[in-house]
């Protein structure tokens, strides 16, 4: 935060930390559900809300209306604004400035942030699930005044070291394209294939106009051009066992992630983002697939994390 401090939002509850990890602050939040997502407003607030899908264990969701969003100060984690959202969100939050985006089950919702009051956009409403077994949506990201997500989230709940072969719906998964003025959808098909699932984003180049989507249920990753409409060509496709999140460098490279079912081994990658050209690979040390974020480092280095095992890799 630009205050110095870091938030954590987790469970049920907001924490206020400083640099050094000290507790300033702690909240608990409105709903009895897990909370699995905040941004930062332009003016410092906090945008959070609970989690509207399965748990593992769970054959149905939590009995709640909707999903709610909450705005909270972020001296004292004081409540400074709550609006519903008509479906239940499964996907993280996102927002553009001050209006923030929730991914429901079925469309994508905007909520407006004044700085006192928090309201649903009434007008703003962008149903992408019009197939017929087509699935719920993960992350979006903002980019080129579009949301661009993946659907076909339901089957994650299931996870169990890996998500292949673990997708329940009975159209192949897409690529959403959401324009952020109009609410129009565009669905893209990732690899044609039905029992897809994924439970993160795609990533953008926005220089290079590329995206690269994926299916992790069936082990495979596509690179699109995209074209002024947000209407994407195939450029590329390859067989990968790929269920993180991406990292995407300005150079063109892409860090992608290739779980080994054989040997019970995760391995990294670094591709061409507009060719898939694999430059290098590398086991991580992880036994189980990685779902999570990576992050970048201070040179030509990142970090993977999965469920058991923190990995740094150097391009050299």
């Amino acid at each position: 935060h630009d205050n110095g401090s870091i938030y954590v939002v987790f469970g049920q509850y907001t924490h206020r930390l400083s640099a050094e990890l000290d507790v300033l602050a702690t909240v608990r939040l409105p709903r009895e559900r897990p909370y699995n997502s905040f941004v930062i407003l332009p003016d410092g607030c906090i945008a959070a809300k609970d989690f509207g899908g399965l748990r593992p264990g769970q054959d149905e969701p939590d009995d709640y209306e909707g999903t709610e969003v909450v705005v909270l100060e972020p001296e004292w984690l004081e409540i400074v604004g709550r609006r519903l959202v008509p479906e239940p969100s499964i996907a993280r939050l996102r927002a553009e400035r001050s209006d923030v985006y929730a991914g429901g089950e079925s469309s994508l919702w905007r909520v407006r942030w004044s700085g006192s009051e928090l309201t649903l956009d009434s007008g703003y409403r962008a149903l992408y699930r019009t197939l017929p077994g087509q699935g719920y949506g993960w992350d979006a990201v903002l980019e080129n005044g579009a949301a661009w997500f993946h659907d076909n989230g339901r089957g994650t709940e299931r996870y169990a070291g890996s998500l292949r072969g673990l997708g329940v719906s009975r159209t192949p998964s897409n690529l959403v394209h959401v324009h952020l003025m109009t609410g129009e959808v565009t669905l893209t098909d990732i690899c044609g294939l039905q029992g897809g699932v994924v439970a993160n984003p795609p990533v953008i180049d926005p220089v290079r106009r590329v995206v690269v989507a994926y299916d992790s249920g069936n082990g495979v990753v596509t690179g699109f051009r995209i074209d002024p409409r947000g209407v994407t060509g195939r450029l590329w496709s390859r067989e990968l066992n790929h269920a993180a999140h991406m990292l995407r460098y300005p150079s063109g490279e892409l860090v992608l992630c290739d779980y080994d079912h054989e040997r019970r081994m995760e391995q990294v990658l670094v591709v061409d983002i507009e060719t898939g050209q694999e430059y290098a690979r590398a086991d991580t040390g992880s036994p189980v697939q990685s779902v999570l974020f990576p992050a970048p480092g201070f040179g030509r280095d990142f970090y993977l994390v999965s469920f058991t095992t923190l990995t740094r890799c150097e391009v050299v």
